[in-house]
């Protein structure tokens, strides 16, 4: 018997928490999925399991509630997806609309990344490494991506700098490449390829 796919017909991940966001719209063309650009995000800056990133996400963040937090004033972002320290997965936004998480950016001559990405933040910071539930969880999202979306491949797997150099270091030095291209070489189909780094 085949086995049920990780995506839905809705374009929402099976197993993540659905957390519809305001934030978002719909993409120029809905198949135009040909990126996925790696995020680290910690609200406020620093602090681990808070539960505030979900609250940006949707808008209801008390900006009163720490003094870093003044400068969020009027921001609307969101991801599709957000991966915690242990693991979990949120999905704010189907994979087949566009969510606001890449700002002014380009890749492969193309710019506003947001129209044809998906954005996957990890809960981290620049300089502090990533759990080893996160880079699990981290794969097989997208192997279930790769599987979901043809264009997609380790080779369009970036993160936030290489997309807005300049501008955007995360996920940072602390994100080990490495280790997530040779996860996804031994359990993705040899035919997409790998990312060269």
């Amino acid at each position: 018997m085949e086995r049920e796919p990780d995506i839905d017909a809705g374009h929402w991940l099976r197993g993540a928490l659905p957390r519809p966001s305001p934030n978002c719209n719909d993409r120029l063309r809905q198949d135009d999925i040909g990126l996925v650009v790696i995020h680290g995000i910690t609200v406020p800056p620093g602090q681990f399991g808070t539960g505030l990133v979900e609250a940006l996400f949707l808008n209801t963040l008390d900006l009163t509630s720490h003094p870093a937090l003044a400068d969020l004033e009027g921001v609307r972002v969101s991801a599709h997806l957000f991966i915690d320290r242990r693991g979990a997965v949120t999905q704010f936004v189907p994979f087949h609309r566009r969510a606001w998480h890449a700002g002014v950016s380009s890749f492969g001559g193309r710019e506003n990344c947001n129209d044809f990405a998906i954005g996957i933040e990890l809960e981290g910071t620049d300089d502090a490494p990533y759990d080893d539930a996160q880079y699990e969880r981290l794969t097989g999202v997208l192997q279930a991506l790769f599987l979901r979306y043809p264009q997609l491949s380790p080779s369009r797997v970036v993160g936030h700098a290489e997309i807005a150099p300049g501008r955007k270091t995360d996920p940072g030095p602390a994100f080990d490449w490495q280790r997530l291209l040779a996860d996804l070489a031994s359990s993705v189909p040899s035919g997409l390829g790998a990312k060269p780094r």
